[in-house]
């Protein structure tokens, strides 16, 4: 650590924790857009987890990553009132999820690069796969239209400026989307083709989605 550093750690106050968790309660904190939070966050990472627990809440940071949120405990009892509502996301969203998690997976094993840059037509092609046969072309895209631009309000694509139709994905799906769900993902296949051709319950819809809490996402 350079003196700079511990110069910087050491003016990190306790006075401070409470607005960094205000911060974190509006949602992920990232180390690149939240520079000043993020460098408090990680001097008071402790403290910040002793906090949070007291209301039923786990700190989920990621410092090689880069970014850091909160994520409500497993409460079998109930006993726990929920600060972060739990929602399921639908199907079509949850598939793109998991086929974009996976993607990243191939792309962490098989390449040297930080960021997962995919077009519109990429993302189709990958979700192409899945979807059922139509002649309804411009029904089908504008189905996965939706959904990307879904993807794209929880945080999960970002658009590259000044390109209309170019994604990152976002590092911080890897924390959503986990690897048991995605070991687990090969299985679900036969279900997901059943759902899309309409021979499933609308129950199914959801089943295999990730779970989520409306204060969770990007």
């Amino acid at each position: 650590m350079n003196p700079t550093e511990t110069t910087d750690t050491a003016a990190r106050t306790p006075e401070e924790l409470p607005g960094v968790v205000t911060r974190l309660f509006r949602g992920v904190v990232y180390a690149e857009a939240d520079e000043k939070v993020w460098q408090s966050l990680i001097a008071l990472e402790s403290q910040a987890r002793d906090y949070v627990a007291v209301l039923g809440l786990d700190l989920i940071l990621d410092e090689s990553e880069g970014y850091a949120f909160l994520r409500s405990r497993e409460d079998p009892d109930g006993n726990l009132p929920r600060l972060i509502p739990r929602r399921r996301l639908t199907f079509d969203v949850s598939l793109l999820l998991a086929l974009l998690r996976g993607r990243m997976l191939e792309f962490d094993t098989n390449s040297s690069e930080l960021r997962l840059i995919m077009t519109e037509q990429e993302i189709a092609d990958m979700v192409a796969v899945f979807l059922p046969e139509s002649s309804n072309q411009a029904r089908i895209m504008d189905r996965l239209g939706a959904n990307i631009k879904k993807v794209v309000e929880l945080g999960f694509l970002r658009r590259l400026r000044g390109q209309t139709d170019t994604y990152e994905v976002a590092r911080i799906l890897k924390a959503y989307v986990d690897a048991q769900w995605l070991e687990e993902f090969d299985a679900r296949l036969a279900d997901y083709r059943a759902s899309l051709d309409g021979s499933a319950g609308a129950a199914s819809e959801t089943a295999a989605a990730p779970n989520q809490d409306e204060g969770e996402h990007p």
